[in-house]
């Protein structure tokens, strides 16, 4: 490596660590970062500019305003009496319960997007029994990260892999005579979300008790939530168009960001033109914006920033062309190498442009070498998104979340208690999946 590349990549991992341990602000650890980079040469100003993904930040803002109008509907508390109501006032059941559909929804919708969909449920039900929400709400954003790779709609990665090689929507459900991407994944996450349902109830959820007034509220008697059901069907109405907008991106040809936006803004002005006619009662629009989580916005900025200052550097091609040694010994050391060096890189590294490196170093390898390339590509794109979910640099939705969750709390949230969550759903996720994978896609392509 260069002097310049070794200084980079010094930088990335002493900020890594500050914001991993949290001592200082994570948002100010990543800035000085950035400013670092910049000030050693790694790149320039106007470069970590440019390597902000503004589009993505657009969207966060856009969803977050309309999630925060969401919020004041009264939906949230219904749907999260009802879900408790089903799960007969069991805690445990029930944040299960939400996490799982967490993500099932990521499937198909931002995992940030489900994280704000889904918090004000938890922070509901957590006003009735009083247990502390950052654990719950981490729980969402694992889950919510964990699925975005079982189809095409989800994550960025599976439409990368779409882009490389040219793998279709179905194909995320079945290939080369095999089950693929979904059904092995929601295998692995019913397990998962199995398997932490025994952890809630080893934990405080399980002794939380409601008192009679909130267990006759979540007895079935929900409707008074809803006050204003025509203020509801405005803002359900505007989030599910803004939804269906940005699945219909490729053929209106906008940016998803752009269309976020200008869903956001139709929203804001519906609101605003029928607040007095039909007298809603939902706080200005200054109001809402300060309830966006903009330390959040920041940390994905700075974040893109210091990915971006590694890739202009070239040290993320050094790292992928470690692997092709490994790939030319066969599929059973290649895919074992690549599965479990991957895991713990994007657990600290934004996972999209490591993907989508090696995405191509193994597109260019299956073109000069005889190999299958689908347990690779299968392996990467599963190891990359399970592994993210280590810590908030892997997995910038576990920042959302915790930081929603923190400030319910009105506490931190100690980073013992986050690797309490993260590592043991990262340790199942990944060896559950590895033996999937090698039962189905490396065992029979082996000579």
């Amino acid at each position: 490596m260069e002097p310049i590349q070794t200084v980079t990549a010094v930088i990335f991992a002493v900020t890594i660590l500050f914001v991993i341990i949290r001592k200082i602000d994570t948002v100010v650890a990543a800035l000085l970062g950035v400013a670092a980079m910049v000030a050693v040469g790694s790149m320039t100003d106007v470069q970590a500019f440019t390597f902000v993904d503004w589009n993505v930040l657009m969207i966060l803002i856009s969803v977050w305003l309309i999630a925060g109008y969401f919020g004041k509907t009264g939906i949230p508390e219904y749907l999260g009496d009802r879900t408790l109501h089903w799960s007969r006032g069991n805690i445990p059941l029930f944040v299960t319960l939400i996490g799982g559909l967490a993500g099932f929804v990521s499937m198909f919708i931002d995992n940030v997007v489900v994280v704000l969909m889904l918090a004000p449920i938890i922070f509901h039900i957590r006003k009735l029994y009083g247990f502390k929400a950052t654990g719950p709400i981490l729980f969402i954003g694992l889950c919510s990260n964990f699925m975005g790779t079982a189809l095409l709609l989800g994550d960025l990665p599976p439409q990368m892999l779409h882009s490389v090689s040219g793998v279709e929507f179905a194909g995320f459900i079945w290939h080369s005579g095999r089950p693929s991407s979904f059904i092995i994944l929601t295998a692995v996450y019913l397990i998962v979300c199995f398997l932490f349902y025994f952890k809630f109830l080893r934990s405080d959820l399980a002794f939380c008790v409601l008192d009679e007034e909130a267990a006759h509220e979540a007895a079935g008697q929900t409707d008074h939530h809803i006050k204003d059901k025509k203020f509801a069907a405005l803002v359900v109405g505007g989030f599910i168009v803004t939804i269906i907008g940005m699945s219909l991106r490729q053929y209106i040809g906008l940016k998803l960001g752009f269309i976020a936006f200008a869903g956001a803004l139709l929203l804001v002005l519906a609101i605003e033109l029928l607040k007095k006619p039909l007298g809603f009662d939902v706080p200005d629009l200054e109001h809402m914006l300060s309830d966006i989580e903009w330390n959040a916005i920041a940390f994905y900025a700075a974040l893109f920033a210091l990915v971006g200052g590694l890739e202009h550097t070239h040290i993320l091609e050094i790292v992928a062309g470690w692997f092709i040694p490994f790939i030319q010994k066969g599929v059973l050391v290649g895919t074992a190498v690549m599965y479990w060096v991957t895991a713990p890189i994007v657990g600290v590294v934004e996972h999209d442009a490591f993907i989508l490196t090696l995405l191509y170093v193994i597109r260019d390898l299956g073109e000069t070498i005889d190999i299958n390339v689908w347990p690779y590509y299968w392996g990467l794109v599963w190891a990359g998104t399970l592994g993210s979910n280590l810590t908030i640099a892997g997995a910038p939705a576990l920042y959302v979340a915790l930081t929603m969750g923190e400030k319910e709390d009105g506490e931190k949230f100690s980073l013992k208690e986050f690797f309490s969550y993260t590592v043991p759903y990262v340790l199942a996720s990944l060896v559950l999946c590895y033996v999937l994978m090698v039962i189905i896609w490396v065992l029979p392509f082996m000579r």
